[in-house]
């Protein structure tokens, strides 16, 4: 197949699933990955995608859109993984803790299952189903209403007037993208109004994001860096952002290399 073909399907691929792994690509295609990478090189150069960990998303997907939830979780899975766990570490049993929706809280929130006496709000459907378990009786699960948007988070109105009156101890946020400018983002409207309802309602705000989200601005903000109490990410921050983030007050955790099952598998459920 040639060069232009493969690229072709690419696009046409991105088109229809909102971004692609590499990996997919070369099982379909059966070329290598490195033919697929420099595809993706040059699609990028032409301006006609944007590169991120393990793929390619439409090029105006930084700024005013995502890809889908399955989509988003192939994306740095180990990266997610590892934050997922630390995060965790961090909610102590007998808390109440809300947890945002996205690939990254989604992790953190499978994570989650083995605290005991736990009160978790959230507006994912994927998360409550993440926690759901008929058999215990020592945790309570609370989930907003709203309306679905395409990340699968439950956002405007109905979500906001119940978060309004909600108070927890802690916040786990996943977001779009991290700018030391435009601080955090997302693509939606209505879930950075439900995230700025979220952010109101913890005590303590802890958001997980890998570090390809560090530079990436989506359409709304939802709140400064100086709103926020901790970040979890992993290794590959840069040391300049690290240094950016720490000067604004944030208790700034690198995450922690894990060996085991990552918290990911149970995102097809």
């Amino acid at each position: 197949m040639l060069a232009r073909q493969r690229q072709e399907h690419i696009l046409r691929k991105i088109a229809e699933d909102g971004g692609i792994r590499v990996s997919h690509i070369v099982a379909e295609l059966g070329v290598s990955d490195m033919t697929i990478r420099r595809d993706i090189e040059a699609l990028a150069e032409r301006g006609l995608v944007a590169k991120v960990h393990g793929g390619a998303i439409p090029i105006g997907e930084r700024t005013i859109d995502e890809p889908g939830f399955h989509i988003r979780s192939e994306m740095n899975p180990d990266h997610k993984s590892d934050i997922a766990r630390t995060a965790a570490s961090l909610i102590k049993a007998g808390s109440s803790v809300a947890v945002s929706a996205g690939t990254t809280a989604y992790a953190v929130a499978v994570a989650l299952r083995p605290i005991k006496r736990l009160t978790v709000v959230t507006n994912s459907p994927r998360v409550e189903q993440a926690l759901y378990d008929p058999s215990r009786d020592d945790q309570l699960l609370v989930l907003t209403g709203g309306v679905r948007t395409p990340s699968d988070a439950l956002a405007g109105p109905v979500a906001n007037a119940m978060l309004a009156t909600t108070h927890v101890d802690s916040l786990i946020l996943g977001v779009h993208g991290i700018d030391l400018n435009a601080g955090l983002t997302t693509p939606n409207l209505q879930e950075a109004q439900t995230n700025r309802a979220l952010i109101r309602s913890a005590k303590h705000v802890i958001v997980v994001a890998d570090h390809s989200k560090w530079g990436v601005v989506g359409l709304s903000t939802i709140a400064t860096l100086d709103d926020i109490d901790t970040l979890v990410t992993d290794a590959n921050l840069d040391e300049e952002a690290r240094r950016e983030i720490t000067r604004h007050g944030v208790n700034l955790i690198i995450a922690q290399t894990h060996e085991f099952d990552s918290p990911l598998v149970s995102l097809a459920h």
